[in-house]
């Protein structure tokens, strides 16, 4: 299932391989790929636990980037 949000609060490019790649670690995400001059998120998530992936998305980010948002587009 492909999922669009608009990412908030990154402060550098550098950061955004980060989270990026943090993301990517969530069971359940066969891809993410983060835009930082776009501030868009693109994921590639299982359909049948999209709730639970994106509780474990948000715990990432929160603890990766606290000061990041995420808006469902």
């Amino acid at each position: 299932m492909n999922m669009k949000f608009k990412i908030k609060g990154l402060d550098c490019a550098n950061c955004a391989a980060e989270l990026e790649r943090a993301i990517q670690k969530v069971e359940g995400v066969t891809s993410a790929s983060i835009s930082f001059m776009s501030e868009r998120i693109d994921l590639e998530i299982d359909e049948n636990n999209k709730e639970e992936i994106l509780k474990k998305i948000k715990k990432v980010i929160k603890r990766e980037e606290p000061d990041v948002t995420l808006e469902e587009l």
